[in-house]
């Protein structure tokens, strides 16, 4: 597998988690979710992949969505972690945390030889 699509299959595995750590801030809608993204990580995610992922993440109950009027030319939809949300991404934190550490196990043991 090239080195591009093992970095690809990384950065999807990784998009619900990185989604609800910027919800986790306060509401967002959809753009300012993806500046953040793209701010923060470099995760350069378009309208196309995060709308779907956002779609999802609210048919699961981990966002509830509302659309907000006035403040732009046109209503916005903005996304905020559930009380399941919450949770999940309390348990996600804890599960990746464990996976990077078993990772910089492997990585230190190889290096050492």
């Amino acid at each position: 597998m090239p080195l591009d699509t093992w970095q690809e299959q990384l950065r999807r595995g990784s998009l619900d988690l990185a989604i609800l750590l910027t919800v986790a801030s306060g509401p967002r809608y959809g753009l300012a979710i993806i500046q953040h993204l793209e701010a923060f990580t470099d995760l350069v995610v378009t309208e196309g992949t995060i709308y779907p992922i956002l779609g999802r993440l609210t048919r699961e109950g981990l966002l509830a969505s509302q659309w907000v009027e006035g403040e732009a030319p046109h209503p916005r939809k903005y996304y905020t972690l559930t009380r399941a949300g919450m949770k999940r991404l309390s348990d996600m934190k804890v599960q990746w945390r464990a996976f990077a550490e078993k990772i910089d196990r492997l990585i230190a043991a190889a290096e050492r030889g």
